[in-house]
């Protein structure tokens, strides 16, 4: 298997995006595109994104056809709690709880990187 780490970047509205691919995966930055919607806390948009229902069905759904250690039960626990006030999730929580691998956090000089597969 291939792990060879290649980055680049788009520029989408005038912000740059970082992108990463390793090996066949290529991600996305979601610290880059929060930025875009909060500058002084891009941590806020996604930890918001994340406790939308939708996203946590999409991103199971994802896990369950491309990570055959994804942890199923503990998904079910989050999706039937998610869109709920009392809810929170993170990206880190996500991947430590459902050995997620379609989402990826990654320390930076800039803070913490939150990186996404597309």
């Amino acid at each position: 298997m291939n792990n060879e780490i290649i980055k680049s970047e788009i520029n989408v509205n005038n912000n740059k995006i970082n992108v990463l691919r390793i090996g066949n995966k290529e991600y996305i930055s979601l610290t880059d595109l929060a930025r875009y919607a909060n500058p002084e806390e891009p941590k806020i948009p996604i930890q918001t994104w994340m406790r939308n229902r939708d996203v946590i069905a999409y991103l199971g759904l994802w896990e369950k056809l491309n990570n055959e250690n994804f942890k199923g039960v503990e998904f079910t626990t989050f999706e039937s709690l998610a869109g709920k006030n009392s809810f929170y999730m993170s990206p880190q929580k996500w991947i430590k709880e459902t050995n997620a691998i379609g989402l990826i956090s990654k320390l930076g000089n800039n803070g913490e990187l939150m990186l996404v597969v597309i």
